[in-house]
């Protein structure tokens, strides 16, 4: 087994993933064509549609803002040492207690009150959701995968029991709570840009991007910054070398969990208190998968994980807009280069990496010479 190739941490971080797009562009350039369309036409309009207007970056900026928080999610269990793919599950259950703080509270307590409740209760029931497959995983030795995507299942089984027995509106067939009072919604980017004066299109981006921009910040700090983010990854890299230096591997696998399940949580905040104003069944969309597609492409760093949020925002927004401006063009294809995408992000990640080093040694090397010359 050949031994992995080393790089500078800003090749690894930033040249790396930017090639690897580039060849899934590439590719799904070539499978467009095959299908007798345009690859220009396409990356332009999907960019476009994207980028090209202020209602397309508010949507683009709203898909990104539930990625930010599924994608921080994966990386913080992946700094553990741990593999969630259970953020679908904890996004749920953090929609339950978005719901049952909103339906309990929002009468009784004005916006500033009510909406930080409101991001505690989907922080805590998302956590709560996460610990009992750490503590599986950490006492009894369970599959953190097998666990946490079992538990997607049931969270939706108890979700779909909740709406339909107990949460359901009066007089609706649809399976959805009722709606939220008004100190339970976020407010949107129009309106708060309209207290400052300026005039920007009604869309669903709302105030939770600023709450997704916060916890990147955090969990940059936590991360790289703190001694418990400092034991957190000392465990996910050697946790018998950890556990020799003191570290308790136990603990730290219910942290980096709580903290992953919180922050899966917090798409609901997005979802259901900033768009939806009430509690529905299938919100969560998955979000929660695409997290680990967003983890994968960014690095497991909340820079890359921002950048790479930003990135699928834009394939969602803009292949809407293809499929309004293109005839014949789907959803489908849209998830082809999403595929396409992670499968050169993840799977052959480095597959890249070899040249880059062979280009990188080879100017590392005339530098030096050329120092030397003119040393």
């Amino acid at each position: 087994m050949s031994a992995p190739i080393e790089l500078p941490r800003w090749i690894d971080l930033g040249l790396l993933p930017l090639v690897n797009l580039l060849f899934a562009l590439l590719v799904a350039g070539g499978v467009v064509a095959a299908i007798g369309m345009d690859p220009v036409q396409v990356i332009t309009l999907l960019v476009k549609g994207a980028f090209g207007s202020a209602s397309g970056i508010s949507y683009t900026l709203y898909y990104a803002t539930t990625f930010v928080f599924s994608g921080l999610a994966v990386a913080v269990a992946f700094h553990g040492g741990l593999f969630n793919i259970g953020g679908e599950g904890q996004a749920m259950m953090g929609g339950l207690g978005t719901a049952l703080a909103a339906m309990s509270l929002a009468d009784q307590l004005p916006a500033p009150l009510m909406l930080p409740i409101m991001v505690l209760a989907a922080a805590l029931f998302g956590a709560a959701w996460a610990a009992v497959p750490a503590a599986l995983q950490a006492w009894r030795g369970s599959h953190i995968v097998i666990t946490t995507i079992m538990f997607n299942f049931i969270a939706s089984a108890l979700l779909a029991y909740l709406l339909v027995n107990v949460l359901k509106q009066p007089g609706n067939m649809t399976l959805e709570s009722p709606p939220f009072g008004d100190s339970a919604r976020m407010p949107g980017m129009h309106q708060m840009l309209a207290w400052l004066g300026l005039d920007w299109p009604r869309s669903p981006l709302n105030g939770s991007v600023l709450l997704a921009a916060l916890c990147a910040v955090g969990i940059w700090l936590f991360l790289w910054k703190t001694r418990a983010g400092y034991e957190l990854r000392a465990v996910g890299f050697a946790p018998e070398a950890a556990h020799y230096a003191g570290i308790l591997p136990r603990r730290q696998v219910m942290v980096s969990m709580l903290i992953s399940g919180a922050l899966a949580g917090l798409v609901a905040v997005n979802e259901l208190a900033g768009v939806q104003g009430r509690l529905l069944l299938d919100f969560v969309a998955g979000a929660g998968f695409t997290g680990i597609a967003v983890s994968l492409i960014g690095r497991n760093h909340p820079l890359g994980i921002v950048m790479a949020s930003l990135l699928f925002g834009a394939l969602y927004q803009g292949g809407a807009e293809l499929a309004f401006e293109i005839p014949g063009f789907s959803r489908e294809m849209v998830g082809t280069l999403q595929g396409l995408i992670v499968l050169f992000s993840g799977a052959m990640a480095y597959v890249a990496a070899p040249w880059l080093a062979r280009a990188h040694a080879a100017l590392t090397r005339k530098t030096t010479s050329a120092k030397a010359a003119h040393g």
